[in-house]
């Protein structure tokens, strides 16, 4: 093969493989994250950013495998990657999971060698998406998530108007409450911390609007 500053122009072997194990590898993870992640919790910067991370994961261990990358390097750039926090604030748990499914596939897909058969390749990626969808579709029908929001109304937080209290914050917030729990107290300025409990599926539109204007935080409360 011609080459340029001792640079293989092409290796057609090499290239022709890379495009079907990148069409093989997007595909799965489209289906994971647009047609079982998306149409459950339809959020379109989890979607963008796991395509993304996939496809410049794929690409990295891909090439760097190429180069006879160490398989404990390899490792460690995938455990780097699932632990990736964004700044702003903290990944749900359930988003958590789909990143650290999109960065395993991608890792699989790019790593397999010629020990590895494509019917293996398939099973193993086929495999995946098959438990996702019966623990979305089948064994977990609703997911309940949670926000914490501040609270003016005091009076409102005692056990007895437990019931008036949930009234409120459904009319305010528009959210299928199922259950509240009481965090934080401050009477100096009248105002408690109050976590909300709903179904996800059920109530996207409310909370994609209130998101920002009355979240305090995601995580547990201190």
């Amino acid at each position: 093969m011609p080459e340029f500053l001792n640079i293989e122009l092409v290796n057609w072997e090499d290239f022709i493989d890379l495009i079907l194990r990148t069409v093989w590898n997007l595909t799965v993870v489209i289906i994971l994250v647009r047609y079982l992640y998306y149409r459950i919790t339809p959020r379109k910067d989890y979607l963008f950013t796991y395509i993304l991370i996939s496809i410049v994961v794929f690409f990295m261990v891909f090439l760097l495998e190429n180069i006879k990358i160490e398989l404990g390097f390899a490792l460690g750039l995938f455990a780097i990657f699932g632990i990736i926090r964004y700044r702003t604030r903290q990944i749900p748990i359930r988003e958590m999971s789909y990143l650290f499914l999109v960065i395993g596939i991608s890792v699989i897909n790019a790593l397999a060698n010629s020990k590895v058969s494509y019917a293996e390749l398939v099973f193993t990626n086929i495999a995946v998406l098959t438990v996702t969808y019966l623990l979305e579709k089948v064994f977990l029908l609703k997911h309940e998530t949670k926000k914490v929001i501040n609270y003016e109304n005091v009076e409102l937080i005692k056990p007895e108007n437990r019931a008036e209290l949930i009234k409120d914050l459904e009319q305010r917030t528009g959210i299928n409450i199922t259950r509240v729990e009481i965090g934080r107290i401050d009477y100096l300025r009248d105002s408690a911390r109050v976590i909300i409990y709903y179904f996800e599926s059920e109530n996207w539109t409310s909370n994609d609007d209130m998101e920002e204007s009355m979240m305090v935080d995601d995580g547990d409360d201190d």
